[in-house]
């Protein structure tokens, strides 16, 4: 049940085109009565395998600041390995609580961007150049572990605030900041998978069966995704964590 439960998930991630890590936690957590430090050990470390290719991809098409992406995403490998082990001594009940905030707070920044964007430009500036030398450093490193502190504790990439803070701080083109986001979530996934590892919260089995689950039906979820028209396309990209954090805020306990 759990490897067709993520087959038709992964399908619905792979069609919408989003990451779906707090849905894949939401459908662990409540679906499956796994406990919130599993649902989070799991998906973290199916992250790693579902955004490698990706951020392989990118980075053949020159969509990637490697730089950038470098500086924080190395540093927040070491906000990951914190938050994995803040996360090991919180409750399920607070955690489980977090986690719901969180993939709702990923939820309203994505619709910001996609049905407001001009509300979005006029608050948010992007910044016009790429930003170097020691400010890229002095910015970097506290966002980049801020980043994977969030990341390793909650267990969700918070691609929506690092793609936003690749554009508005950073000055990271749009069509860049989807692939050097890539980049920067790959290590910090891989050292938050890591901490829950090490403090034994890492089931095995669960994750084998989610991460077979999740790429077999992103494969074919991503076939499809031309077909839809784009208005349906925004709103399930907005629905699905939404939907996700909702389930999870009435049902942590």
């Amino acid at each position: 049940m759990l490897i067709l439960s993520m087959l038709a998930l992964g399908a619905v991630i792979g069609f919408v085109g989003a990451g779906g890590a707090g849905v894949t936690i939401t459908l662990l957590v409540v679906g499956f009565h796994v406990p919130i430090h599993t649902a989070l050990a799991v998906a973290l470390a199916a992250m790693v395998f579902t955004t490698l290719s990706g951020a392989l991809s990118h980075f053949r098409q020159h969509e990637v600041v490697v730089r950038t992406g470098a500086i924080v995403g190395l540093s927040g490998m070491l906000g990951a390995l914190v938050g994995a082990n803040v996360s090991n001594i919180m409750s399920a009940k607070n955690l489980s609580l977090m986690t719901s905030l969180m993939i709702l707070s990923s939820a309203i920044i994505l619709y910001v961007k996609i049905y407001h964007p001009a509300w979005l430009s006029a608050h948010f500036p992007v910044r016009e150049t790429l930003l170097t030398g020691r400010k890229l450093w002095l910015y970097g490193i506290p966002i980049g572990i801020a980043a994977g502190f969030l990341s390793g504790a909650f267990g969700i990439g918070a691609a929506a605030y690092i793609q936003l803070a690749l554009m508005v701080v950073f000055g990271v083109p749009l069509l860049q900041s989807i692939g050097t986001c890539m980049m920067i979530i790959l290590p910090i996934s891989a050292a938050g998978g890591l901490g829950y590892l090490f403090n034994d919260r890492l089931d095995m089995m669960i994750f084998l069966q989610t991460l077979l689950g999740l790429t077999v039906g992103a494969w074919f979820g991503a076939k499809g995704s031309h077909l839809a028209p784009l208005p349906v396309l925004k709103f399930a990209i907005v629905a699905l964590p939404t939907i996700g954090g909702i389930i999870m805020l009435l049902f942590h306990s």
